[in-house]
């Protein structure tokens, strides 16, 4: 059964309710930043790229990077890294170089023409949080609270992966 089926259920203990309704609410918040960035790309007629690697490119900003470190550095979320890197790289909008230290490693960086799709998110993600806030529907303070929530169920998560090995 889906954390979706499982909330509205509701068959489970209060605090564990909360808890499932807070999973499905970060994975679907997720699937819905990429329909935001996916509807923003089409009203601009970029079609060649998509919204995973629009995000992948606003992630990596001005930094250069191994493919390793995307993942770890939690620029990139996905299990299909090496994919959308060729991709990205093919299309044009990132640059990428073997290491001399290691010839194993690939170091990526942003093109002209990706540091152009990272600044188009960067603007969509501006005018998303003015409006936010001249709705009244998140300031500063709301958004900061859900931020420190969130980052202590990141540790949470964390501590509990730790523990396992």
């Amino acid at each position: 059964m889906s954390l979706q089926g499982r909330v509205a259920d509701r068959t489970v203990r209060l605090p564990q309710a909360d808890y499932l309704e807070s999973l499905a609410l970060v994975e679907r918040l997720h699937r819905l930043l990429l329909d935001v960035i996916k509807d923003e790309f089409e009203r601009l007629d970029i079609l060649d790229i998509n919204a995973v690697q629009a995000l992948l490119l606003f992630n990596v900003g001005d930094n250069e990077v191994t493919a390793g470190e995307l993942k770890s550095r939690g620029y990139y979320q996905g299990s299909n890294v090496s994919y959308n890197l060729r991709k990205l790289v093919d299309a044009g909008y990132m640059h990428h170089q073997r290491c001399d230290a290691d010839r194993r490693s690939v170091r990526v960086r942003l093109t002209a023409q990706g540091q152009r799709i990272r600044d188009l998110v960067g603007e969509l993600f501006d005018r998303h949080a003015a409006a936010l806030e001249d709705r009244g529907m998140a300031g500063a303070a709301g958004l900061g609270e859900v931020n420190r929530s969130l980052r202590r169920l990141e540790r949470f998560w964390s501590e509990q992966i730790r523990y396992i090995y």
